[in-house]
């Protein structure tokens, strides 16, 4: 609910744990209203910028559009990214969501990673529909053998039906395979919810944390997460 800019600060924020794959929700592929009020607002989309600035290749995927712009998820990464396809997973009027599947080339792999950057709906009615849709399309599009990571932000405060999904799927949640449990995400100043995922299939998962205190705590409403992956 600021009224300020923060991209600077989140950019050198993620500048500085050098991740290799980033997956962002609520990225803004447009907004005229926010770049005609900001001096700061770039003119370009923000997954690019982010690319730009993080010497990042990048891939957005558009969730929702209105009058003024229009938002999604992006994928980021610092090994050649090729982008799939953007999943609709819309379930109402109220809420446009999506999945962005692109394959990430690790060097010295031989096979890509797939990645689905993921972001669901606030009501778990709304969400067990989007279980099934990604559950689908994972079985129908992505190989069983292939390595596989689902991440984002599921909305699943209540800790309810995740990981039927995950499970159903074959997939495991970084989080708790390491400490045994979720770690709480949001909000970002007193985080008491874990609503934010790491799955992964066909790779083993080394660590998994949240990035707490400052300058995260002030930069979104959620805390972000990491895992560390690697080949089995």
């Amino acid at each position: 609910m600021n009224r300020q800019v923060k991209m600077q600060g989140i950019a050198h924020a993620l500048e500085v744990i050098e991740s290799d794959v980033l997956c962002l929700q609520e990225v803004q592929g447009q907004n005229l209203k926010r770049n005609m009020q900001y001096n700061e607002y770039p003119d370009q989309s923000q997954h690019e910028w982010f690319g730009e600035y993080l010497q990042l290749q990048n891939s957005y995927g558009k969730n929702s559009e209105y009058e003024n712009g229009h938002h999604g998820n992006a994928v980021l990464s610092r090994f050649p990214l090729d982008p799939k396809h953007n999943v609709n997973i819309t379930v109402n009027k109220l809420e446009q969501r999506g999945v962005l599947h692109c394959e990430v080339q690790p060097i010295g792999w031989e096979r890509p990673v797939v990645v689905l950057c993921a972001h669901l709906n606030l009501f778990e009615r709304d969400r067990l529909k989007q279980y099934e849709a990604i559950a689908n399309y994972v079985r129908n599009e992505i190989a069983p053998d292939q390595p596989l990571i689902l991440a984002g932000d599921f909305n699943d405060w209540k800790k309810l039906s995740c990981d039927k999904l995950a499970s159903s799927l074959g997939m495991t949640e970084a989080f708790k395979h390491c400490h045994g449990k979720l770690s709480p995400t949001f909000p970002a100043k007193l985080p008491v919810l874990s609503l934010d995922r790491i799955y992964v299939r066909n790779l083993s998962i080394k660590d998994a944390w949240v990035h707490t205190g400052k300058p995260w705590s002030t930069l979104s409403d959620h805390l972000p997460i990491s895992a560390e992956l690697m080949l089995p």
